[in-house]
């Protein structure tokens, strides 16, 4: 991450980021053979209004509701793969207030802000009560809605979820810059607008394990997903406000009373496997399986082995 350089004269910041980004891209090079296809969903994209906010979300099946909510940075992409609950549930799959095709409004994004904004989007769906699937972040944000609002949860599916002591436990180099110390928003804009798709890859080389399933697409899709107008103030006041997690929601896991389901990849590059067994142990009512060959993007990498597990949990 790049200091603040408030000191030098705007060009020489501007070269120094130049050449921080060729440094990173320059190792870097995307294969013209990927042993992947990546199949295109035609999904339609429906928009909700949440306290005067545009959401953008999916809605497929017609079973008993179940929410899927990405982590940070992330969007509604990373779902992808589990379009197939849809034959058993109804699948709803929201970006994240300041996050992918969602408005992205002058706001704080405390971990409060982010669960309320999951209620009122329930309210905007008339969901009076659901399951909650999250990975990452989002696995922080259906806590949060756990304890906040229990009487709207019906069970959990946490997916290398948000521990608490979040700073401690983080062992990606990507994750660890990103939680700060943050240079002047501009700066971080810029080096984010330069930034080509080898630092792309490198950040997700840290999500995904099996390096294969990080083809060009992929890479271009996350590529467009970062420079949406917005984003990077978003994130940045995410990560403000982490303090507020671990002073309120991560205080508090042993309250959580739904039936909960707690998965991690086993490859897991940014919170390790016993991270989330220390979750397991912290979440009375939880059980807890590790998926082979996965990392931190478990459901995106093993949905073969993932939606099924999922699917007998979440049964009725």
């Amino acid at each position: 991450m790049l200091r603040d350089c408030g000191i030098l004269p705007f060009r020489t910041s501007l070269s120094l980021i130049s050449v921080t980004i060729m440094a990173l891209t320059a190792c870097s090079s995307i294969s013209e053979h990927p042993e992947w296809f990546d199949a295109i969903h035609r999904t339609p994209i429906h928009r909700a209004v949440v306290d005067g906010h545009r959401i953008a979300y999916t809605d497929r099946g017609d079973g008993p509701p179940v929410i899927l909510v990405h982590g940070f940075a992330g969007s509604m992409w990373q779902w992808e793969y589990q379009y197939p609950l849809a034959a058993s549930f109804r699948v709803i799959i929201p970006d994240l207030l300041g996050a992918g095709l969602s408005d992205k409004p002058e706001i704080d994004y405390t971990p409060t802000q982010f669960v309320e904004f999951m209620r009122g989007f329930m309210d905007a769906l008339q969901i009076p009560r659901a399951s909650f699937v999250g990975n990452s972040m989002g696995a922080g944000i259906v806590m949060g809605m756990a304890l906040t609002h229990p009487e709207r949860v019906e069970k959990l599916v946490l997916i290398d979820g948000l521990p608490d002591h979040v700073r401690e436990k983080v062992t990606s180099p990507s994750l660890q810059r990103a939680l700060g110390p943050w240079p002047p928003l501009w700066v971080v804009e810029m080096a984010n607008w330069f930034a080509g798709r080898g630092t792309t890859r490198s950040v997700l080389r840290e999500m995904i394990y099996d390096d294969r399933l990080i083809t060009p697409a992929v890479i271009d899709r996350s590529n467009r997903n970062r420079h949406r107008p917005g984003v990077m103030k978003a994130i940045r006041g995410t990560v403000k406000h982490l303090p507020l997690w671990e002073e309120g929601f991560a205080t508090r896991f042993g309250e959580i009373g739904q039936p909960t389901l707690v998965i991690w990849g086993d490859k897991d590059a940014v919170f390790p496997p016993a991270v989330g067994v220390d979750l397991h142990h912290k979440i009375k009512a939880s059980e807890f399986e590790l998926i082979p060959e996965a990392g931190h993007l478990a459901m995106w990498e093993r949905p073969d082995v993932i939606n099924p597990r999922i699917q007998t949990f979440l049964k009725p």
